[in-house]
């Protein structure tokens, strides 16, 4: 690999094998898989969904949803609450092709059906404990109320929810509980409706390690594509799953402090640490030829805006850690990585198309 500055390797085969295992489990479990393309927001790597027959994605922001729409996807969830103030935009994108939103208040959907005229559909977005953004899955007057309220140009498609607390989970047992207590909420809530709806559900923790998905209609998670460190720490995944690293440059030697500074900060990495006891911000490896592996008690341990302070173990080989050479981090959040870093590759030399945000 030719590397002379911050760069997000990606493992393609690792990828493939992500893509290719969630696609499996919602064959098997009789889902429809529309995976959430936040993380990598690649052209590319959607190419590789499109490859094992995905048709349908899901989305974070309009303008992620005309980058994709211009890279030919034609059916696409912006699976945020709809921003009244991209009214104009959307009403464009809708003439072209499928559209669902997400709308949580009576004011959002009644903006939407006076502002938007093309053929659109609304999910309402539940909020099954997480907390951030929904209705709360025991409001189910208001919840039916906005399903009633669609017509043949406002199409009400179905409740969405995202168990995002389950990222606070420590082990199978703790996804597993959340997860049971999401869909609790969403079946005393499916019980008020005379047809039941349609349900798409996405979080990774939950998608990657339950079997359990009664009423549930869909997929839609997005971080299990290239999993991360603090997937591992949740339950989700192995470490060997992690299919992203980042590439950065040695600058500086501090040996006498056991550390290491790199060409690598929060404006590549993000400011999302883990605690394994100690704090950091990504886990070292070397790179190899087919690869990387893991080196054991090195991690990130600190970042400014451009550096990052590795630490070393005693008795370390300072040949590993010599000035000019390239080391690479298994990110703790890998979406955020993801989003921030403009230079991607493949092992392999292969540039990724990826989205410019605006």
């Amino acid at each position: 690999m030719k590397i002379n500055r911050p760069t997000l390797i990606i493992d393609e085969k690792k990828v493939r094998r992500n893509i290719a295992s969630m696609a499996e489990k919602a064959k098997k479990l009789n889902l429809i898989f529309r995976p959430h393309f936040k993380t990598h927001q690649s052209a590319t790597v959607a190419h590789w969904f499109r490859e094992i027959g995905v048709t349908q994605i899901a989305v974070s922001s309009l303008s992620m949803a005309r980058y994709f729409y211009k890279h030919d996807w034609d059916d696409i969830h912006i699976a945020f609450p709809y921003n009244m103030l991209e009214h104009q935009e959307l009403n464009e994108l809708a003439e072209h092709i499928k559209i669902k939103v997400s709308i949580e208040s009576q004011e959002a959907l009644n903006h939407l059906k006076s502002h938007v005229k093309n053929p659109i559909q609304y999910m309402i977005k539940t909020d099954v404990g997480y907390g951030r953004t929904g209705i709360d899955a025991s409001n189910w007057k208001l919840i039916l109320s906005l399903a009633n309220q669609g017509n043949s140009t406002c199409q009400f498609s179905g409740l969405m929810a995202h168990a995002g607390h389950t990222y606070d989970a420590r082990g199978l047992n703790d996804i597993e509980k959340t997860h049971s207590t999401c869909l609790q909420k969403l079946e005393t809530l499916v019980e008020k409706f005379i047809d039941p709806p349609f349900v798409s559900y996405g979080d990774t923790p939950s998608c990657s390690v339950s079997e359990n998905f009664n009423l549930i209609s869909e997929f839609r998670c997005g971080n299990f594509v290239y999993y991360d460190v603090t997937q591992t720490l949740i339950g989700s995944c192995t470490i060997d799953q992690i299919a992203v690293a980042m590439a950065c440059p040695i600058v500086a030697e501090h040996y006498d402090r056991n550390e290491v500074v790199i060409y690598g900060g929060a404006i590549h990495f993000s400011k999302d640490f883990v605690m394994t006891p100690h704090k950091h911000y990504g886990q070292i490896v070397n790179f190899t030829q087919n690869g990387w592996k893991i080196l054991e008690n090195v991690y990130l341990k600190k970042i400014s805006q451009e550096h990052g302070i590795i630490h070393l173990p005693k008795n370390f080989d300072k040949n590993k850690f010599l000035i000019g050479h390239i080391i690479g981090i298994l990110p703790v959040h890998s979406c955020l990585t993801a989003d921030l870093m403009m230079g991607q590759q493949t092992l392999s030399g292969l540039p990724l198309e990826k989205m410019i945000r605006i």
